[in-house]
């Protein structure tokens, strides 16, 4: 048998052992998807792979061939990406709105392969995924601009639901009209009223009189159905695109910032712990009505070392002027020491509920 025969047979015999180390890897990775689905995790992880790709690399001891090795290592992961997205294909999303709302633009970003619900309100949505008729919603936590969701906080603090993602998307506002429609031919805007109020100064620059819709898909929806040439939508470029209308002027509101801040929510908690060291999590509490409790409360997450990023208050809706408090801090609240923070944080509160845990917040890409 020459060289060529043996080398043939050589990669016949790996390549059996490979198919087999295939099938067992795309199990596992079934199972990861099926976790994923459950807890409304996106399927890529951008620190994961990177961390996988630098501990596997040096494996390879040839270091001449340790650069197509990674290759092999992105093509192995790409394909478990798409196996993965083929197990999850057509999970349910909820979002409050019409499509071409800010908050279906941010569900189709982060779940490309899902299948967004729409649902008129915030309560619906959420409730669409406590009674089990979608895997989990999006729902807006907080504008850069407007501030946070009164409604979605309420319903963290009162429900059953788990944040297990945050993700911002910038909001970029348009002004939109029918095809043909000119600025000079604007004399009234329709949208929903944050947009209107990120928007004051160029509404007022023009004298346009202002309408407010439900969210801004509503109001590009009316304004192309009404075929009106003197009203226009502020909304996105999605929005155009998807309702067939013309962008009038890009970019009208007032803060190049202006960015809000989603949270994914399902039934289930997700506990895995970031490998990169980024873990958040998210507190709901009120206290003791007693003198200093509240600082004693903040007092004891600083003890235990964890870092405290937001704290809120919000007002009870059951109680006049008792008031419930938000954090969101920097850590591992699952290990040792996060346990005893929490066992020692309760001597201190009345209600004290872990609403999340979840990774480094992640920027949504703009199309």
């Amino acid at each position: 048998m020459d060289n060529l025969q043996q080398a043939r047979l050589e990669i016949n015999e790996v390549d059996k052992e490979m198919a087999a180390l295939f099938e067992r890897r795309m199990r596992a990775a079934k199972e990861i998807a099926e976790y994923k689905k459950e807890r409304g995790l996106q399927i890529y992880d951008a620190q994961r792979e990177r961390a996988v790709i630098e501990k596997n690399s040096a494996y390879i001891g040839d270091y001449d061939i340790r650069s197509f090795y990674v290759r092999f290592l992105d093509d192995v992961m790409a394909v478990s990406k798409q196996y993965q997205e083929s197990v999850i294909s057509g999970v349910k999303i909820a979002y409050s709105g019409v499509e071409g709302a800010y908050a279906d633009i941010a569900a189709k970003r982060i779940f490309p392969y899902g299948r967004q619900i729409s649902y008129p309100d915030f309560r619906a949505a959420y409730e669409a995924v406590v009674s089990g008729e979608c895997e989990c919603c999006v729902l807006p936590l907080e504008n850069s601009y407007a501030g946070e969701v009164g409604a979605v906080m309420d319903m963290l603090f009162q429900g059953s639901l788990y944040v297990n993602g945050i993700y911002s998307l910038r909001i970029a506002h348009n002004l939109l009209g029918v095809g043909g429609a000119d600025i000079k031919d604007i004399k009234k805007v329709v949208s929903h009223p944050q947009a209107l109020a990120q928007c004051a100064g160029y509404i007022r620059k023009h004298g346009f009189e202002t309408v407010e819709y439900a969210n801004t898909a509503k109001a590009a929806k009316a304004v192309r159905e009404s075929g009106d040439k003197s009203v226009a939508a502020i909304a996105s470029a999605e929005t155009a695109r998807l309702y067939g209308l013309d962008i009038l002027d890009h970019d009208i509101n007032e803060s190049a910032e202006n960015t809000t801040r989603f949270a994914v929510l399902s039934r289930v908690e997700n506990k895995r712990v970031s490998t990169s060291g980024d873990s958040r999590f998210m507190l709901m509490f009120t206290v003791k009505n007693e003198a200093g409790a509240l600082a004693q409360a903040l007092n004891v997450l600083s003890s235990y070392g964890f870092n405290m990023r937001a704290l809120r208050s919000r007002p009870m809706k059951d109680l006049a002027w008792e008031y419930y408090f938000y954090i969101e801090a920097e850590g591992d609240e699952t290990g040792q020491n996060g346990s005893d923070m929490l066992r020692h944080l309760a001597l201190h509160c009345d209600m004290l509920k872990v609403v999340g845990h979840f990774g480094s917040e992640v920027t949504l890409k703009e199309e």
